[in-house]
């Protein structure tokens, strides 16, 4: 009998930074280099080349890219530099000489190029594995999906459009594969991104596709609908979660679907700024009054709808009135969860040209001051739901002390992984597993996480 030995196949390490978005595209190349028969390495040491995924749309966001190439350099020494700080590849090689390529964002192919020229595959039928799905970072039991890259908007605090380019929508038939498979490989939450998901098939005139049978649209509607009738091994459809959703007139027509079931009641809405001058400097939609009423609409459809945002607070020309107008109008929009970031300079931006820059010492306190108003609001709507039967996706299942109670973290469908609250559980069973939907009796709540225990 003759034993062949199987080839030594390279590895690769791979560091992600920045949003979910970048995520998917480590995903994406992670898939193809395993499919050209590349390992992957957990560690820098056991590395045959290290991918470092940046992000570049803060300063702060470029220095942490920079200190994270700056440790592969010194650990492994064989790197290689992706991402939307690779747009700004004289600025990586002045510090880095060494590296060895540099790409932008999303250009998937030159970085797997690269890959081959820095460390060739070897390929053969026992190496070339990938499983359903493609690889993923993030747990068995969500998945971020991607329905398109880019930007149409000219924000003057932004600069993704330069670092991503205009819209480019996803064909829908291909959109609704990918959630397929996903659902199919264990897949329990599916989280919409993009940069406007609200636009989704703008630039391809929402170009219709058969899909089983049926025509759907590349809309946001549409695409909504359609993960709504997916279903888990369990029979039952999974959470799908829309982020990134600007509040364009049609967005009313989802609340409906999440009535219905078919979709989580969740938005995730980048409201910026509600005060109608900040909003004009910005280069946003002032429509504040309009969409409260909006807000309140909603809820009359889908009564356990979660909104969540994010605000920038001092804005160059942000008076005092128009820290507290907005302050007022979360006041009255009740957001169920709230992020806020103090106002900072991006190479590039058009907002760096503004008069009127407001003080570091200014937005800090503004900023402490938008923090304390929205974890009031968020205490006081945490606290109004002990007492009812919430479901809840199990994250990670705890290890059982010494009295042989086992606790659990999970999420309701009000809060989505990473950015938003928890829910704590006690004295689950053994039996309980990452991925696991249990019905959960709330009975405590702070500022930002619920605690409860499952019934049944």
């Amino acid at each position: 009998m003759t034993v062949k030995t199987l080839p030594t196949q390279p590895k690769v390490g791979m560091v992600s930074l920045g949003c979910p978005k970048a995520l998917v595209d480590s995903e994406r190349i992670l898939t193809k280099l395993r499919a050209d028969g590349y390992g992957l390495s957990p560690d820098y040491a056991g590395a045959d080349v290290v991918l470092v995924n940046t992000c570049g749309f803060l300063d702060s966001a470029k220095e942490e890219s920079l200190e994270a190439i700056g440790e592969a350099m010194a650990e492994n020494g064989r790197v290689i530099v992706t991402g939307c700080m690779g747009n700004e590849a004289e600025v990586i090689r002045a510090r880095f000489p060494n590296v060895l390529a540099v790409t932008g964002a999303h250009q998937y192919e030159q970085v797997v190029d690269a890959v081959h020229d820095a460390a060739p595959p070897t390929q053969g039928p026992f190496i070339d594995l990938v499983p359903e799905g493609g690889l993923k970072l993030t747990p068995r039991h969500y998945s971020y999906l991607k329905i398109s890259e880019g930007c149409n908007h000219s924000c003057s605090f932004c600069i993704i459009p330069d670092l991503r380019g205009k819209l480019v929508s996803r064909r829908i038939d291909a959109v609704l594969r990918e959630a397929e498979k996903l659902v199919a490989a264990g897949t329990k939450e599916l989280l919409v991104i993009s940069q406007d998901t609200s636009a989704y098939g703008v630039d391809i005139r929402h170009d219709p596709r058969q899909w089983h049978g049926r025509e759907v649209r590349a809309h946001m509607t549409d695409l909504a609908r359609e993960l709504g009738q997916l279903q888990t091994s369990e029979g039952r459809a999974p959470w799908v979660r829309l982020h990134y959703v600007y509040p364009y007139p049609h967005v009313d027509a989802v609340i409906p679907l999440m009535a219905e079931g078919l979709l989580t009641p969740y938005l995730d809405i980048p409201f910026q700024h509600a005060a109608p001058s900040v909003l004009k400097r910005m280069k946003r939609p002032a429509n504040e009054a309009k969409v409260l009423e909006r807000l309140k609409n909603w809820r009359a459809i889908a009564p356990d709808i979660s909104i969540r945002s994010s605000f920038v607070v001092g804005f160059p020309g942000e008076t005092e009135a128009d820290f507290q107008y907005l302050l007022d109008w979360l006041d009255e929009a009740q957001l169920d969860r709230v992020g806020a970031f103090r106002f900072e300079p991006v190479a590039g931006a058009q907002a760096n040209a503004l008069d009127d820059q407001v003080p570091e010492e200014v937005k800090e306190e503004r900023y402490q001051r938008i923090m304390d108003k929205t974890a009031a609001i968020s205490a006081a709507k945490l606290e109004a739901k002990i007492g009812r039967t919430l479901p809840v996706i199990i994250d990670e299942v705890g290890e059982a002390d010494e009295d042989g109670s086992i606790g659990a973290t999970g999420r309701s469908q009000a809060d989505a992984p990473e950015i938003d609250g928890h829910v704590y559980l006690r004295d689950v069973t053994a039996t309980l597993k990452a991925g696991d939907i249990v019905d959960v009796e709330i009975e405590d709540a702070d500022e930002h996480d619920l605690f409860g225990v499952v019934t049944g």
